[in-house]
């Protein structure tokens, strides 16, 4: 089983993984969905929402972007990062476990631009 957390404005994939409204978590098990939980985002201070979701058992972060700081701490703890995606969360999931969801690397390196991270 896998943990997959899309960052999301409710069921859409956001721009800017801090900034989310909230994430969609999702269980899968041999390609498939079989839980989706939404939970708040806690609140954005540097390097806390990596830790908070590992201790979710998190294992798949897919977001639109992300600044540089996240994606080191998650790749410390030995979580994959997609960036780049968009549209509906659970699609961008299914896209992911079909094989096809790759990262494009968008990283956000301006936090006071955080409305023109993206592609």
């Amino acid at each position: 089983m896998i943990k997959i957390a899309v960052a999301s404005e409710n069921e859409m994939v956001t721009e800017h993984f801090g900034h989310c409204v909230n994430f969609n978590i999702f269980e899968a098990k041999e390609n498939e969905i079989i839980k989706h939980e939404s939970v708040p985002n806690p609140g954005h201070r540097p390097g806390f929402l990596p830790v908070f979701l590992n201790d979710m058992g998190v294992k798949v972060v897919i977001s639109g972007g992300m600044g540089g700081g996240a994606i080191e701490i998650f790749n410390e703890k030995g979580i994959e990062v997609i960036v780049g995606a968009n549209g509906r969360a659970k699609a961008a999931v299914e896209a992911y476990l079909a094989g096809v969801l790759k990262s494009t690397g968008s990283v956000c390196h301006e936090h006071h631009h955080h409305d023109e991270c993206g592609n």
